[in-house]
């Protein structure tokens, strides 16, 4: 009823305004059609209104008394222009404009955008990163990439190069939810930690919500990676090809129905691949990381194939169609297959793929202040593991998903509502250590509604917002409501903070305690009777739940200077595992336990002409508790520091140097107490147990992860140089290396030979890419 009334306030003070004008537009590259995000637009006689584009190029000013204005557009990289336009009273104008890029860089305006965004909006626990920024990083094999930029970010920790996975504020990965063009995306990263599904050439921008997000997103209860792709090249063909020794890449792009400057629509197209090199170029030139990897242990064993390079195999292909109309509307279809393979001969061998496709859509209305937009699409991901006892270990999800959002632009006000359908069809299959096989084939569906109001008050910004999600299978609905706010106490000094319930029904087989685990399959939530941390008492539902809070400050310490420190607890009041204990059939298929998190982030920001800085540093806690014990999990990195630097120079910044180095604490793990030699009972008519050898068993301290590894640190660094043949065509040669001091960071201790396995040692490269 709240909402409802909520919007009828809002459609009353639309037919009041009804005499007044509103302006939207759009901000388009001149050369490139690419719409311009995070621009900004003044009104040079109304100084008091103006507007940031979003990641479309689109804005909306509304309230405006009729008459002539004129309106001016700036954003970094582009000259900034000026146009004149009479708003008449009742009407909505809409504009198109398009900026010409310029070689002389406007970092003033770039600030002032960015600083009056942030005055405006909540922005708590989120980081926008655009493609400018992830190229910017020293890269493995010269080649830029989401997986290793989200590791730079303030409370993201990754457990390794090899099998991978990324912990967001204490969340572990099947708690983080990733979106793709509104898709949701399975296990986005490759086998090879250092490389995603995301090709870096095709991004627009990626919001990282790290925790206290808002109604719109739900179904994850720890954070979201929220990625959109920008529509190809609408003046003109274009694209590049590139190769280093671990990947080569190639991107197509160019108009259909070329887009004019006046008006008119346009279609275009972009299609991109890329492919791994990396299992044939390491016998020759990385062939001491073969061996000093965690696969050479099989040297011990003379009945399995010694691994020759880093097996490591991997392709991914993605393409769209974006039609676009003369006011702003537009309509993307897209589609990808991602797939993956580790073959290491004689042990195992693992294979997953992902295929999906889908479309979004915004149309915007030529006489209503509220914007539509919408994306349906499907992705089916499948994972199997072949190891050398034969046990069945695979894993399939498709997941078809239906977002249907409305925007409503008022007068220092916006109404964000919506609906979300998510069906869910699973079939899993696996085999535990003492031979039970587990198996679930599940269909379900979750239905959600959300609202999310943003009033701006002076100096204060509030962000209330509440989502309900019902979950078919559980037959449960899940009330969430979701807090946000920022005050400005001065230009320079901002205050902010949020929260919320976050709510979801998907459970992994990946669990916190391992170390390395290749196979990550997924499992809808358990429509089986369930306990409470080692009791026999039941649980009050069968969902995961958390709850998040977050405070912050921000502060601008002078023009090129801004610092961010933002607290936050996390509390999972019930996690559910795969009960991988199970003795026998009688047993649950399912554990619970609660969890907490709990940290800071700081975060200081330096840029400045040619000069780019980043750094960070978090303090971090995180732990579980499963009846019996309180125990950290197995990424519970205490402290966490990263320090970026870019800077270019030459006499037209041909040269940019880059270098980032990272250093943590060291991971928990179970010490060892002792061995003993592992009887073969069902054997012993054929055994001769006075002078038989046995395989050797472990046995653990009681205490779960009581021990720490060594600190990890390292260096990389990388030199590119431009040469620039024509306006658009120009060659780019990136030298590299990863680990420059060739730090021998502790991946893990084979607990029987106690032999050390290091993480990858220092890998130099050269990569070469063509763009024209």
């Amino acid at each position: 009823m709240r909402i409802l009334l909520c919007l009828h306030l809002l459609l009353l003070s639309s037919f009041l305004l009804a005499q007044n004008a509103t302006l939207r537009g759009n901000v388009y590259d001149e050369e490139t059609g690419n719409p311009i995000g995070f621009a900004s637009i003044s009104l040079v006689n109304n100084p008091g209104q103006g507007a940031i584009t979003d990641v479309n190029g689109f804005f909306s000013i509304a309230n405006l008394a009729p008459g002539k204005y004129q309106i001016n557009i700036s954003y970094l990289g582009y000259e900034s222009a000026s146009f004149e336009r009479e708003l008449s009273a009742g009407n909505i104008t809409y504009q198109r404009f398009l900026l010409k890029p310029t070689a002389i860089e406007l970092e003033g305006v770039d600030i002032s955008g960015r600083r009056s965004q942030a005055r405006s909006q909540v922005q708590i626990s989120k980081l926008t990163v655009s493609p400018k920024q992830i190229r910017s990083l020293p890269s493995t094999g010269g080649e830029s990439d989401v997986a290793q930029y989200l590791t730079v970010l303030p409370g993201v920790v990754s457990s390794g190069d090899q099998g991978g996975q990324l912990y967001i504020r204490g969340g572990s990965p099947v708690q983080n939810k990733m979106l793709l063009d509104g898709m949701i995306i399975y296990n986005p990263f490759h086998s090879i930690g250092l490389f995603s599904v995301f090709e870096t050439e095709t991004i627009r921008n990626m919001d990282v919500y790290t925790g206290g997000y808002n109604a719109e997103y739900g179904g994850r209860i720890s954070a979201v990676v929220d990625i959109k792709t920008r529509e190809g090249n609408r003046k003109r063909l274009s694209g590049l090809v590139s190769a280093s020794p671990f990947q080569a890449k190639a991107l197509i792009e160019g108009p259909i129905k070329p887009l004019k400057n006046e008006n008119g629509g346009s279609i275009s197209f972009m299609f991109t691949g890329k492919h791994s090199l990396i299992d044939r170029t390491s016998p020759s030139l990385y062939s001491y990381a073969v061996d000093s990897n965690y696969y050479s242990f099989a040297q011990k064993d003379t009945s399995l194939s010694v691994a020759k390079s880093l097996p490591f195999r991997y392709t991914d292909l993605y393409g769209k169609v974006s039609f676009n109309a003369d006011n702003g509307s537009k309509l993307d279809v897209f589609g990808f297959n991602f797939t993956d393979q580790f073959n290491f001969a004689g042990l195992a061998k693992l294979d997953w793929s992902s295929t999906g496709g889908g479309g979004n859509f915004t149309l915007i209305p030529t006489n209503s202040n509220v914007v539509l937009n919408g994306v349906v699409g499907f992705s089916n991901y499948n994972i199997a593991l072949l190891e050398k006892d034969g046990g069945p270990r695979q894993s399939g999800i498709t997941t078809y998903n239906a977002n249907l959002n409305f925007t409503y632009y008022g007068d220092h006000n916006q109404l964000n509502y919506g609906f979300e359908f998510v069906g869910l069809n699973t079939d899993f299959r696996f085999r535990n250590l003492v031979g039970l096989t587990f198996a679930q084939e599940d269909f379900t569906s979750e239905l959600a509604g959300y609202a999310k109001f943003r009033q701006e008050l002076k100096n204060l910004v509030l962000e209330p917002g509440f989502r309900v999600h019902y979950y078919a299978s559980q037959s449960r609905m899940s009330l969430e409501p979701r807090f946000g706010l920022k005050y400005n106490a001065t230009p320079f000094l901002r205050f902010k903070a949020a929260g919320g319930i976050y709510a979801q029904n998907l459970v992994s087989t990946v669990n916190d305690l391992d170390v390395v685990n290749f196979f990550v399959g997924f499992l809808a939530g358990p429509e089986e009777s369930l306990f409470k941390p080692n009791t026999r008492e039941p649980v009050d539902h069968r969902l995961q739940k958390a709850w998040h809070a977050v405070t912050g400050v921000e502060l601008d310490l002078g023009k090129y200077l801004e610092f961010n420190v933002e607290p936050y607890w996390k509390q999972f009041t019930q996690l559910i595992n795969i009960n991988r204990n199970k003795l026998n059939a009688q047993d649950p298929n399912y554990v619970t336990e609660t969890g907490e998190a709990y940290g800071i982030d700081f975060t200081l920001r330096y840029s400045k002409g040619n000069v780019y800085c980043w750094g960070t540093y978090s303090y971090a806690k995180v732990n579980r508790n499963d009846g019996i014990q309180e125990y950290p999990p197995i990424f519970d990195r205490r402290h966490n520091i990263n320090l970026l630097s870019t800077y270019r120079f030459g006499g037209q910044k041909q040269w940019e140097a880059s270098a980032r180095w990272n250093i943590g604490s060291g991971f928990p793990f179970t010490q060892t107490r002792g061995f003993y030699q592992d009887n073969p009972y069902g054997q012993l008519l054929q055994t001769n147990v006075l002078t038989g050898n046995f395989p050797l068993g472990i046995l653990l301290t009681d205490e779960i992860n009581g021990g720490r590894l060594s600190w990890f640190h390292r260096l990389d660094a990388s030199l590119k140089y431009t040469a620039k043949f024509s306006r658009f065509a120009a060659l780019e040669l990136t030298a590299s290396v990863t680990n420059v001091y060739n730090r021998e960071n502790v991946f893990y201790v084979d607990r029987i030979t106690n032999r050390r396995v290091n993480q990858l040692p220092v890998l130099p490269s050269l990569a070469a890419a063509v763009r024209f």
